[in-house]
């Protein structure tokens, strides 16, 4: 396909708000497309690399190359030209990035050029996210859109599933099935401010400690134990206790959910940065488990001996993972009637959180497992207002942060796959974290006016704050009162971050 085709597309996308035309339009391209080009064509659409990041800075970029007549490249040359950036390293690399980028520059007209560069940096906003690009590849191929969303679901990969389709149609459908050894993305929560406010939308319910830990889905296959992340990571040779653990269960074939947790000499839980830090640990794996030994609470089963449990409701799935695993690596739950019984869910989060963790989710026991997606049936309540933003700029500090970039621009989801600034923040960072920030934020930098870094939205940051206010200041109409940093999380892509809808729906007081 050629990148003039997308590109066009892209345009074309971006220009209309009407989801059924989006859908038409990304069908129509879909239908043009080649198997091969699908996982390429896919994640540009989406304003995504499948390389990750390039080290192309704004210095590179900022160099004007005149552009091509006529179109000629296609996605598969840009893809491979994009590759060879990703590989480059060492002495001379500054050099050799300018020289790719250049040559691709040189050989992409002028359309062309504008939405490469919205690659690069990451500034692509047209709106084709991947629940749109479903819908679109259902029509393409005539494939029914609830199977495709389901597929899809279990490959944990679209591409995957689109290159299936347009390969060898609806049939191939068939062939993604819930398998252990093979991770599924994992079912999220959404938010609800209180404990009254979760129960009285889900009535009969389980509210389950929330674990202040990293999300992990093991599965297991007679002697065989693979690990994974909720990103599909396998971290399987980092964490031999959760492999010992998953082969002293009763099962011999089963996909469980749950996380990774560490506890202090007085049983406390141990900081979310002291675990990640462990499971992020590739070296010396039986240092970092005396330093750090961490255990698996396990809260929901996706299959056993075998059977997909993904359609039953919850209590049975809960009912095969009490068969399975010991009470003392299972969640701690209170099972609550409904609103009537919210006494016993407020005293439920009290002991919680007297216990050092850090809330609750309240689970409805009738719904399924929604893998991949934000289940209303699963609610989470923190007691103190937090957010995942996206970092979309900082600026360079003075006094004690004089050569430090302190004081981030934050940015919420938008429907149209773009962020909205909601504030600026440079409260609650460590030393550590300002020198680590600083450092990070020049390699996603793509402007600069010499105070202000603007940089690609790739960043993910925790940010705690007191309520909202009106604003006229910024886009979404709304801004954050007393934000501070509490962590950054690495463990989650930005298409993960928080909405202004999910915001401006928990402040009702304030909408503008």
């Amino acid at each position: 396909m050629l990148l003039a085709r997308l590109t066009h597309v892209s345009q074309e996308v971006a220009a209309t708000s009407a989801r059924s035309r989006k859908i038409a339009l990304l069908a129509e391209l879909f239908r043009d497309a080649e198997p091969d080009d699908v996982p390429i064509v896919i994640p540009y659409l989406a304003g995504r690399l499948p390389q990750g990041r390039l080290g192309v800075g704004w210095k590179v970029l900022s160099r004007r190359v005149a552009p091509a007549a006529e179109p000629a490249l296609t996605v598969r040359e840009v893809d491979a030209l994009f590759t060879d950036l990703a590989k480059v390293s060492g002495a001379g690399s500054q050099a050799e990035r300018a020289r790719l980028v250049g040559e691709l520059m040189g050989a992409a007209t002028e359309d062309e050029q504008r939405f490469l560069f919205g690659l690069i940096t990451g500034e692509v906003r047209q709106g084709a996210l991947d629940a749109v690009a479903v819908e679109g590849l259902a029509q393409a191929t005539e494939a029914p859109p609830a199977d495709v969303r389901r597929a899809v679901m279990l490959a944990g990969s679209l591409q995957t599933v689109a290159q299936a389709l347009l390969a060898d149609g609806p049939a191939a459908l068939d062939r993604f099935r819930l398998t252990v050894g093979r991770p599924v993305l994992p079912m999220l929560a959404h938010t609800a401010s209180s404990v009254s406010e979760a129960v009285g939308k889900l009535g009969a319910c389980a509210v389950e400690e929330k674990l202040d830990g990293i999300r992990v889905q093991v599965h297991r296959d007679g002697d065989t134990v693979r690990l994974y992340t909720r990103t599909l990571d396998d971290i399987t040779d980092r964490l031999p206790e959760l492999t010992g653990a998953a082969l002293r269960l009763r099962g011999e074939r089963f996909i469980l959910d749950g996380e990774v947790i560490a506890f202090d000499a007085d049983g406390r839980p141990r900081s979310f940065q002291e675990i990640a830090g462990r499971v992020g640990s590739r070296t010396d794996v039986a240092t970092a488990a005396k330093e750090v030994p961490v255990s698996p609470v396990f809260f929901d089963a996706l299959a056993v001996d075998g059977r997909d449990l993904l359609d039953l409701p919850f209590t049975e799935r809960h009912a095969e993972l009490s068969r399975l695993v010991p009470e003392p690596m299972r969640v701690r739950r209170a099972l609550v009637s409904g609103p009537e019984d919210i006494a016993a869910a407020e005293e439920f989060l009290a002991a919680t959180l007297a216990r050092g963790h850090e809330g609750v989710v309240v689970k409805g026991l009738d719904a399924a497992y929604s893998a991949g997606r934000r289940g209303a049936s699963w609610l989470k309540v923190k007691p103190v207002h937090t957010l995942d933003l996206v970092v979309l700029a900082a600026e360079w500090g003075h006094g004690r942060r004089t050569g430090r970039l302190s004081n981030l621009h934050l940015g919420a989801r938008t429907a149209d796959g773009g962020f909205a600034m909601l504030g600026k923040t440079f409260k609650g960072m460590t030393d550590a974290m300002l020198a680590w920030q600083t450092e990070r934020l020049q390699e996603l930098a793509v402007d600069t006016d010499g105070y202000v870094v603007t940089v690609r939205p790739e960043l993910v940051v925790e940010i705690a704050y007191d309520g909202l206010q009106r604003s006229t200041r910024y886009p979404a109409g709304v801004t954050l009162r007393f934000a501070r940093v509490v962590r950054y999380r690495e463990d989650k892509r930005p298409e993960e971050a928080d909405t202004v809808e999910t915001l401006l729906a928990a402040h009702p007081e304030v909408r503008p």
